[in-house]
């Protein structure tokens, strides 16, 4: 997975990049088919914005979060992010096969 962190109006530090780079992976956790991940930081007076757009194979997921810190606006982007990823999870599974399977076992009883 790749991750591009740009900043609009603020400088990316290495702390900040760190702590991306362990919101995200756990999203990652949760759906391990993630390809590119584009993070951009924004600063506009007191207002703290984050944004991302993630590629997962098949769709684009894209959120973005405003707060007072830049550190909880992360931390709520990723949990915006995580919440979505884990809908496109459950519409991409396959729940009839379990289904067909046990049919398949009662009917040969």
């Amino acid at each position: 997975m790749q991750i591009n962190l740009t900043g609009h109006h603020v400088d990316v530090t290495p702390a900040l990049k760190e702590f991306v780079d362990n919101k995200i992976s756990r999203v990652e956790r949760h759906f391990d088919q993630l390809t590119h991940v584009n993070v951009i930081l924004t600063v506009e007076k007191l207002r703290h914005k984050a944004e991302a757009t993630i590629n997962i194979s098949g769709a684009q997921v894209y959120a973005d979060s405003t707060e007072q810190n830049m550190y909880s606006a992360i931390d709520s982007l990723v949990d915006k992010l995580d919440r979505q990823v884990k809908r496109h999870k459950e519409k991409t599974k396959d729940h009839h096969a379990r289904d067909v399977n046990k049919r398949l076992r009662f009917a040969e009883i």
